[in-house]
């Protein structure tokens, strides 16, 4: 049986996971949509998705530094 640690991690990471990639998919669609040419995909893809950049950022320090 799995403990509750276990299905812990396995909700942040895969669970979070699938929701991170399915946003991305709802700003390349917004992207998309909206006809924003290259450098408008760019800016929608930088500033939406940066807050997912740093939660990953985040648990790769949390893995390295051993926390």
């Amino acid at each position: 049986m799995w403990s509750e640690e276990q299905v812990s991690e396995f909700g942040l990471t895969v669970g979070l996971g699938g929701f991170m990639l399915f946003m991305l998919f709802i700003i390349w669609n917004l992207a998309r949509e909206s006809r924003a040419g290259r450098m408008g995909t760019f800016i929608l893809f930088f500033v939406l998705a940066f807050g997912m950049i740093g939660f990953v950022a985040k648990s790769i320090i949390a893995r390295v530094l051993g926390i």
